[in-house]
């Protein structure tokens, strides 16, 4: 197991470019199972999770391959339907194989997902839509077994949550939906762009949907579907990480390929908190001088604040003079790293969904744990700032989502590296 060692104290510096998109990848990797044919994905990332989704492709039939950010994927005529729990459990958007499974082979045993230890995930959403398309479903000994008798059939879907839409139900039922018979209509649809993402991949396959990036999507099932070649869109979530990064050490970062109207929530609050933000095409600098001021910051689905991006502000906030507050509102108990922040010097109260930021001069360094992969960001953003020395542990958690992060902060400038533990 490694852990990554930082010694704070330096400001960042340069030009970084964010890699494509995992949220985005995973879900177009299990949309290729909709068709025999080959498909071609740019722009993946070389991450552990993208590895777990080949293998688990691999494990039910199809040949899939990743060289130098390029994934090719067969599925082939014949499909195994049973998703393992080996696999599945270690990654929640292994789940993004059931529409696709089901659709093309008329059932489907899946594994119920595991993933990141962020509050209670439950596939409810995914199932009540796939269960509106006619199909059958069971859960036994930890499995989904699905079935529908001839064919998947449209519908009128309300895929209304207790924390709002979500974007892998989303993203399960419009593939399942491009091949039921009929018309399909998506209500309480998730708008972020990873499902705008999976629907232009879709697209590119033959599928007719419209009204993607809305809360109402519509799709007209076909009969069938061909591979298509596709760039995955860049990390938004990456782009975020290295933006507060760049705000915490009062730096100065070009941050390349990125969509910048992805970052309208998170450029919102950080220009309340003093940071300058210069936009481009495909580009934004970031660049702090002065003091910071503490912001109010309220996770939302998109176009909101991302819960992706809610550890991250807080270690910036962290370091920031007088009051924040912070509220969750898509998983109320994600706030596994304030412990660990705490232990750095920050002063961070919980009180329900929300955590109360008294910001502090300095923090220090310190042996900290990652519970998940954003947490695991958001201790490594405090570590870049803290007097001393911080050992990260646990990064495996890093690995599901940074592509070779330790080695872009050091390009910046930063003092980082990988050790073994």
């Amino acid at each position: 197991m490694d852990k990554i060692v930082i010694t704070g104290g330096r400001k960042l510096k340069g030009e970084v470019r964010i890699s494509g998109s995992k949220n985005s990848a995973l879900p177009i990797m299990a949309a290729t199972l909709l068709s025999e044919d080959e498909s071609v994905l740019e722009n993946v990332p070389d991450l552990r999770d993208i590895q777990t989704m080949l293998r688990l492709l691999r494990s039910l039939g199809a040949r899939a391959q990743f060289e130098k950010g390029t994934v090719t994927i067969k599925p082939g005529r014949n499909l195994n339907p049973i998703a393992p729990y080996k696999l599945v459990s270690t990654m929640r958007a292994s789940v993004c194989v059931l529409g696709p499974l089901l659709a093309r082979m008329g059932h489907a045993e899946v594994s119920i997902p595991g993933g990141c230890v962020i509050g209670l995930r439950p596939i409810d959403l995914h199932l009540k839509g796939l269960q509106a398309l006619g199909a059958k479903m069971e859960i036994q000994h930890g499995y989904v077994h699905a079935r529908v008798k001839r064919k998947l059939k449209g519908s009128e879907i309300f895929l209304g949550g207790a924390f709002g839409s979500s974007v892998l139900a989303t993203g399960n039922v419009m593939m399942a939906a491009c091949l039921a018979q009929g018309r399909t209509s998506i209500e309480n649809a998730a708008c972020e762009p990873e499902v705008v993402d999976l629907a232009n991949f879709l697209k590119k396959m033959g599928a007719k949907i419209t009204g993607e990036g809305s809360p109402r999507i519509e799709i007209e099932g076909v009969k069938k579907l061909h591979g298509a070649k596709f760039p995955v869109i860049p990390d938004r979530i990456e782009a975020g990480t290295f933006i507060f990064a760049a705000a915490v050490t009062g730096g100065d970062v070009a941050i390349k390929n990125l969509e910048p109207s992805h970052q309208n929530a998170v450029m919102d609050k950080l220009a309340q908190a003093g940071v300058r933000l210069e936009r481009g095409k495909n580009t934004l600098r970031v660049r702090r001088k002065g003091r910071l001021k503490p912001v109010d910051v309220t996770t939302l689905p998109y176009p909101g604040f991302p819960t992706d991006l809610q550890a991250q502000m807080m270690a910036l906030m962290s370091v920031t003079p007088g009051i924040s507050v912070i509220t969750e509102k898509i998983y109320p108990d994600r706030f596994m790293h304030v412990s660990e922040l705490n232990r750095m010097g920050s002063r961070i109260m919980l009180e329900g969904p929300s955590a109360i930021v008294h910001g502090v001069k300095q923090l220090s360094g310190a042996p900290v744990m990652a519970s998940d992969l954003r947490a695991s960001a958001a201790l490594v953003i405090a570590g870049l700032v803290a007097e001393g020395t911080t050992e990260v542990h646990r990064v495996y958690h890093l690995d599901r989502g940074y592509e070779k992060i330790e080695e872009k902060f050091s390009a910046l400038g930063a003092s980082i590296h990988r050790e073994k533990e």
